[in-house]
């Protein structure tokens, strides 16, 4: 079979890894994002069930800095993205819900926020469901073999550049036969804190009873199980029926996140938001539950992308790079692409 030779080989397609290869795409490179998943976005996620859909990883956004923003807006222009929400509310360790002090724009989309993904997606060349197993170095750059299926087989990737845009976690997987080692025990300092979502569906006669309850968003205060409850089909333009994302801190994904039943888990936590909104929605009629392993980094590094010190090009980039936001992903992909196009200019 003929290798798939590209001047830069992207392996992960969310924010990170798509920003870059957006970037290098408008430059002029042949680029290839080899995705694992079935979808975009890493943890900007949407997930779609029963005629409606729920994010349940990233739930808005809040751009800081102008880069960010004017994507953002540019988003909004285009339709894609609108102002949510100005007011996130505030569950503290007694219970009792009040609202944020700092009011800014929370960004979402009413078709869900993988909308981004897609929309930074256009034009770009995406292997997906295609997973990475093995990366070698040869006379031409990097070498990327992909898993083997039964219904056919990927061709072999080359490319003079390589960018790891995955959690730190699994790019030291893939590098560590490459006897980087020093470079791997940068990877190794990065450390990642898990999430557990919950994703509750209910009859569309709650509608009312839902939109009284006067919040879009509540955060939670160190130290307790919830991290967030979201009434998340106040997003939508015409919501069919009244959906709620509960996400967990990082200690209870920790203590739980490898139960055999993680449907009890999700109720669980279904129960304790109940608790402190209404009653009622501790009996959805549909609940979907999913476990994040890499939520947030809880250790990101200081610089924007890390350097391999390697012959050909090879970066490791992603929102674990200069902090662990979607917005670090953007911006750690922006800077990531700007200094290769740099190095591949001069070679």
């Amino acid at each position: 079979m003929t290798d798939s030779v590209v001047d830069v080989a992207i392996v992960g397609a969310g924010v990170a890894g798509l920003t870059c290869a957006q970037r290098l795409h408008q430059a002029g490179y042949r680029v290839v994002v080899v995705e694992k998943s079935r979808g975009l976005g890493g943890r900007m996620a949407t997930r779609r069930l029963h005629g409606t859909h729920a994010d349940h990883g990233v739930c808005y956004l809040t751009p800081k800095h102008q880069p960010f923003k004017a994507l953002l807006d540019r988003l909004v222009e285009q339709g894609i993205l609108k102002t949510w929400t100005e007011t996130i509310h505030q569950l503290d360790s007694q219970g009792r819900v009040s609202v944020l002090a700092d009011r800014s724009p929370c960004y979402a989309s009413p078709t869900g926020i993988s909308a981004i993904a897609r929309a930074i997606s256009i034009n770009l060349t995406i292997w997906l469901n295609q997973r990475i197993t093995q990366i070698e170095a040869v006379e031409t750059g990097w070498r990327l073999r992909c898993e083997e299926t039964s219904i056919a087989q990927t061709p072999d990737l080359v490319a003079k550049a390589l960018v790891m845009a995955i959690p730190a976690p699994q790019a030291i997987v893939l590098l560590q036969p490459l006897g980087l080692e020093s470079y791997v025990d940068q990877l190794k300092a990065v450390e990642f804190a898990p999430s557990i979502s919950a994703i509750a569906l209910y009859p569309q006669s709650r509608q009312s009873e839902a939109e009284a309850l006067s919040f879009q968003g509540i955060v939670g205060s160190p130290g307790l199980d919830l991290s967030w409850i979201g009434f998340d089909s106040s997003k939508q333009s015409q919501p069919s029926q009244p959906v709620f994302v509960i996400q967990s801190s990082a200690a209870f994904a920790h203590q739980f996140f490898e139960a055999a039943n993680i449907q009890a888990v999700g109720e669980n936590l279904l129960a304790q938001a109940a608790h402190v909104t209404a009653p009622w929605l501790a009996k959805p009629d549909v609940l979907q539950v999913h476990r994040w392993r890499y939520a947030f980094p809880t250790t990101p590094l200081s610089q924007p992308f890390l350097v391999a010190p390697t012959d050909s090009p090879l970066v490791c980039t992603g929102d674990w790079c200069g902090g662990n936001r979607v917005e670090s992903a953007f911006q750690s992909g922006f800077s990531t692409a700007d200094w290769l196009n740099a190095q591949l200019t001069h070679n």
